[in-house]
């Protein structure tokens, strides 16, 4: 019996973990399992006709597709054809995104056989020895099935009960041995299952068994990613330091055996924090670990209302207390959409999150994913969503469609301006011009616009063409002060040989640079590590800039790890040199 296991992916450079689990579980726990269990992974970005073809030349007897929200409406099409070429195929699916409407499923699509709920290790196996004819789909807890009528292929929708939890140190470690088959992709990883907390919108909440896998086990596996010299590594957990104990012995373990290569992504709750781990975190080798924390609103009747907990003032040091450590990422969740937050309220939300300084900042919009609690309460908060993946609101009792298109053309700017990191001078100086960070990328999306620049494909230069023409809008008579920054912020993360005409000319002039770089070629006063060049390389690798009446030094060969952003010195008289920039 030949069984595919099959993922679509968003992205190439995405793996899918669940399926990996699935056929290491089934191997390790049923050694007389006949069956031939394979893989096959695919993205959305690949024509439906293709990967149709490649199904039917692999033949399968058995198909199981798992199923997320940004992949289900690509998995519809291919179902509705598969039956058609592959007539006596038994198909399944799994995934959140078919786990809490199952029998509605089977009832739209005919051309499935059965639907694994929830966790799927156990399921898994057990279908195994069903196809084998080792025992009856009855038996098997956690599936939504169909009863097929021998003559005509149809028949009764059956749902048997929820499966228990599963003890979360029985499932392999999929890496091992396999290394080759992710390479160039995204390496996830996970600790624990379940969530502490019971947030409305999230699916997380549903399942409150909440387990770890064993340290030991933890350990031993992290090692192995660091001894593979793996880029990064993204635990999936759902609130990684919900558990102190669990927490400070895997950052620990992280610091005392870091190789200087890996990164370790990690979901936290900033508040959740305790001073050891604190301490911890300011003593990491910057960019070993990065942090996403979802704060999600400011709004304290929103937090109580979504059923969430969260101190903020605490979220507020702990977050800035790791800003000021300076070595580690961190990225600030918020969602639009949620029960009492309006426009005003979600600015509020806006500017207390900017306040922190993290170096990315999400504004994301609510999905009302089916099986949550949001979706009960959609009537009572007059919750209107799109009936298409990813069920994303179109407006509430509290924001209109309309605050929703504003919404959008401030989250555009943020991701362009702000979470691009290439702004860092001139943003705040922008910024100052308006009453809140909210309100300068309301404006700034408003000039996008007028000016019919949204929709288009902008290039990298002129992106900071279009905020130089609308910094003229704010204050023409600091125009220059503007290119200026903008200029400065160019070369801090690239080494731009052909400078833009937005630039002007060069602010250091051909007798000041080689002057510069003989000198330099001679001490290396400033270019440390650079010793086994000569000025000419120096001049191609570095870059000089002058603002404010000093010359600054762009040094390409020493970056910072967090922001990817060039060394910048600053070349005084007496050649003395401080690591200050604008």
């Amino acid at each position: 019996m030949k069984v595919l296991l099959v993922a679509i992916n968003a992205k190439y450079i995405h793996s899918n973990l669940a399926v990996y689990s699935l056929k290491a579980y089934a191997k390790k726990y049923e050694k007389e399992v006949r069956a031939d269990i394979s893989i096959e992974e695919y993205t959305i970005n690949q024509p439906v006709d293709a990967i149709l073809a490649d199904l039917y030349e692999k033949k399968p007897d058995v198909l199981c597709f798992s199923c997320y929200i940004w992949n289900i409406v690509y998995m519809q099409e291919l179902l509705v054809e598969l039956r058609k070429i592959l007539p006596v195929v038994k198909i399944w699916l799994g995934g959140p995104e078919v786990s809490y409407h199952a029998v509605e499923l089977l009832r739209r699509y005919p051309q499935v056989d059965g639907i694994m709920r929830g966790e799927g290790e156990e399921t898994f196996l057990e279908l195994l020895r069903s196809f084998e004819g080792e025992n009856n789909l009855e038996e098997i807890v956690g599936i939504t099935w169909r009863e097929r009528n021998v003559k005509n292929g149809e028949g009764e929708i059956r749902e048997n009960s929820w499966r228990p939890a599963i003890d979360l140190n029985k499932i392999p470690f999929v890496y091992q041995n396999h290394m080759e088959m992710f390479a160039n992709k995204m390496i996830y990883y996970e600790s624990s299952r379940g969530c502490p907390f019971s947030c409305s919108y999230c699916l997380s909440s549903i399942d409150k068994c909440l387990r770890f896998r064993d340290l030991e086990l933890v350990f031993q596996e992290l090692q192995f990613f660091i001894d593979q010299k793996v880029a990064q590594v993204k635990f999936v957990d759902r609130t990684f330091n919900c558990r102190h104990e669990h927490a400070i012995a895997i950052w620990r373990y992280l610091a005392e055996h870091d190789l200087g290569i890996t990164n370790f992504h990690f979901e936290v709750a900033a508040d959740l924090l305790q001073e050891e781990e604190l301490q911890l975190l300011e003593k990491m080798r910057p960019g070993l670990v990065q942090l996403e924390i979802g704060i999600q609103s400011t709004n304290a009747r929103t937090i109580c209302e979504i059923q969430r907990s969260m101190d903020f003032e605490r979220v507020a040091a702990n977050v800035k207390r790791i800003h000021n450590a300076g070595n580690i990422h961190q990225h600030l969740d918020l969602i639009a959409g949620l029960p009492y937050e309006d426009y005003e309220s979600f600015h509020q939300s806006f500017d207390s999150v900017y306040a922190l300084q993290p170096e990315q900042l999400q504004l994301g919009f609510l999905k009302v994913l089916k099986g949550s609690h949001m979706q009960e309460m959609a009537s009572k908060y007059d919750l209107v969503y799109q009936e298409r993946p990813s069920f994303e609101v179109l407006s509430t009792r509290w924001l209109s469609y309309g605050d929703i298109v504003r919404l959008k053309r401030v989250e555009e700017m943020v991701e362009v301006y702000y979470n691009s990191g290439q702004f860092v001078h001139t943003l705040p100086e922008l910024v100052k011009q308006y009453r809140s960070p909210f309100a300068f990328f309301e404006a700034l999306g408003n000039y996008y616009l007028k000016e019919n620049l949204f929709h288009l494909n902008h290039t990298r230069i002129a992106r900071y063409e279009i905020l130089l023409r609308f910094a003229k809008t704010i204050d023409a008579g600091k125009l220059e002060r503007y290119r200026e920054l903008l200029t400065f912020d160019l070369y801090l993360r690239e080494n731009v040989k052909n400078r833009p005409d937005f630039c002007g000319e060069f602010s250091v002039d051909k007798k000041e640079t080689t002057a510069f770089y003989e000198e330099e070629a001679k001490t290396h006063q400033y270019l440390k590590g650079y010793e086994s060049y000569d000025r000419r390389q120096m001049r191609k690798m570095t870059h000089l800039e002058r603002l404010d009446g000093k010359i600054y030094l762009f040094d390409y060969m020493h970056r910072n790890p967090l922001t990817n952003q060039a060394k910048v010195l600053e070349i005084g008289v007496d050649c003395k040199m401080r690591k200050n920039a604008p």
